[in-house]
């Protein structure tokens, strides 16, 4: 049974990595999808940052 054609190849994910580190941000973990191809570089997350206006309100009345 021959294999279908590679849906990412390792320089898309050299290229991708490079990219976000030119950026300036860390790469905790990288995950693709074998069947679309698909790059996601996850970041590491801070502990304890507030994600919107509902969080920072939240923490805002819970440090009273």
């Amino acid at each position: 049974m021959a294999r279908g054609p590679a849906t990412f190849k390792q320089a898309d994910v050299t290229r991708a990595l490079r990219g976000v580190a030119a950026a300036g941000v860390q790469v905790a973990r990288i995950e693709i999808d074998a069947r679309t191809g698909n790059i996601v570089m996850l970041t590491p997350r801070a502990p304890n940052v507030p994600d919107g206006p509902y969080d920072m309100w939240k923490a805002e009345s819970s440090a009273r």
